[in-house]
């Protein structure tokens, strides 16, 4: 059975985020992963994703014109980052986190995103984007388990859920562990 892909909403505008737009991003990431995507359970306190973005925002690995907003009107209702990752000495990218004000998900917010992502991404020459997500929900664009194209998780517990998007720019040659921006590792 095959779902079909919900169309995003009139009049969705997608740009690059401004630093004055952070305040409302960390405010939809702590909404969007309130109940955490691994457990399902109601996360205590703030969700490591919001951390994760304030870190990223200050990072050396931060790619300003990889930080997407959707807004509909004036409100940010979803926002994506990648940031710069590594796979040996070879330049890739870690998306992440991806998140939709809950009140506005599975209306195609959050595959507007991915899609805008992936075509910047693409415009800048990267080779790759990896993340960790959901294997029902990422495969729709492209993404693959990443140990299928010699690329290994950080972690050896993430298996199929670490994927990777293979971009124009890949090399053949790109294999070994990935490496995420370092805001990712816990303090």
């Amino acid at each position: 059975m095959s779902r079909e892909e919900p169309t995003a909403p009139a009049g969705l505008v997608l740009r690059e985020e401004l630093p004055a737009d952070r305040t409302a991003i960390l405010a939809l990431t702590a909404q969007a992963f309130a109940v955490s995507p691994a457990t399902g359970l109601r996360v205590e306190g703030e969700p490591f994703e919001v951390e994760v973005l304030r870190r990223l925002f200050d990072s050396k690995d931060y790619i300003p014109a990889l930080s997407v907003v959707g807004l509909l009107g004036h409100e940010i209702v979803g926002h994506v980052i990648s940031t710069r990752g590594w796979v040996g000495s070879h330049r890739v990218l870690g998306l992440g986190p991806l998140g939709v004000l809950p009140r506005l998900q599975r209306r195609g917010i959050g595959s507007a995103l991915m899609q805008e992502s992936i075509a910047r991404a693409n415009a800048a020459g990267e080779s790759g984007i990896a993340l960790l997500g959901s294997t029902l929900y990422y495969p729709r664009f492209g993404f693959v388990p990443a140990r299928t194209v010699g690329v290994l998780p950080p972690e050896d517990a993430w298996g199929a859920h670490f994927q990777l998007l293979p971009l124009n720019a890949l090399s053949r040659d790109i294999q070994g562990t990935f490496r995420f921006a370092g805001a990712f590792t816990r303090p």
